[in-house]
């Protein structure tokens, strides 16, 4: 368990430096020193008395993920809330267990809540990675009239559901909206794919362009989130030459 833990400290540690872009030679400390190392860090970077608690949570998680579910178990029985069912389903879903997720989510429409808004777009997301997608296009149809909807990651996963369904018509429609220049990287590189695969490549050459020329301004942060995405915009473009 002491392994575990210096691990999980160290993820915890690196995750934190990437995503707050503090500089390289921490990562060094981290690797080679583990644990004063790390300790160093989260005194010096991280640490105050208000996250103290919050830091101890997701290390914990991050050794035993099934915690926090048993948690929220706990939680909605001693409490059958709205709120309550909410994350416990969230964390089944975070889990990939959909068959406890979906029942939690779908339980929520039936208490009077058929219209709400995040609860179908968990079941929208919840059935598309469960590979049903009829039902997953069901629950994107009922709030796609909704603002909150449009130009959302919700449709773009309604249209990946349309692609799978083989309705390509709508699944462009859909995915077309995430074409948002400095934002969904991921996304339009999926987009760009997809119109590849539909002999669009052009147009697809056009995203990926733009996808190149926005990742030369991308904060420190973003460049390493997005590198990975950037590679294969690359990739993808010297096959055009």
């Amino acid at each position: 368990m002491y392994y575990y833990f210096i691990i999980a400290f160290q993820v915890y540690c690196i995750y934190h430096m990437y995503k707050n872009g503090n500089s390289f030679y921490w990562a060094l400390l981290i690797f080679f020193v583990p644990l004063i190392g790390c300790i160093i860090y989260l005194v010096t970077q991280v640490y105050n008395k208000r996250d103290a608690e919050k830091i101890t949570s997701e290390i914990t998680n991050i050794i035993n993920p099934t915690k926090k579910i048993r948690d929220l178990e706990k939680q909605l029985e001693f409490s059958e809330s709205y709120q309550n069912r909410v994350n416990l389903a969230d964390a089944y879903l975070a889990n990939k267990d959909y068959n406890n997720a979906l029942p939690l989510y779908l339980k929520e429409l039936k208490d009077g809540y058929e219209n709400d808004f995040y609860v179908n777009t968990k079941l929208v997301e919840a059935y598309f990675l469960a590979k049903d997608y009829s039902k997953a296009v069901f629950y994107a149809e009922k709030i796609k009239d909704k603002l909150e909807y449009k130009k959302s990651k919700t449709q773009f996963i309604c249209g990946l559901a349309y692609e799978k369904l083989g309705d390509f018509e709508a699944a462009e429609h859909n995915l077309r909206q995430i074409d948002i220049r400095y934002s969904f990287y991921e996304e339009r590189l999926v987009f760009a794919e997809f119109l590849i695969n539909r002999n669009k490549k052009e147009e697809a050459r056009t995203i990926l362009e733009a996808i190149k020329t926005e990742s030369q301004h991308m904060t420190k942060p973003n460049q390493k989130l997005y590198r990975r995405t950037v590679v294969q915009v690359e990739k993808l473009l010297s096959e055009f030459d």
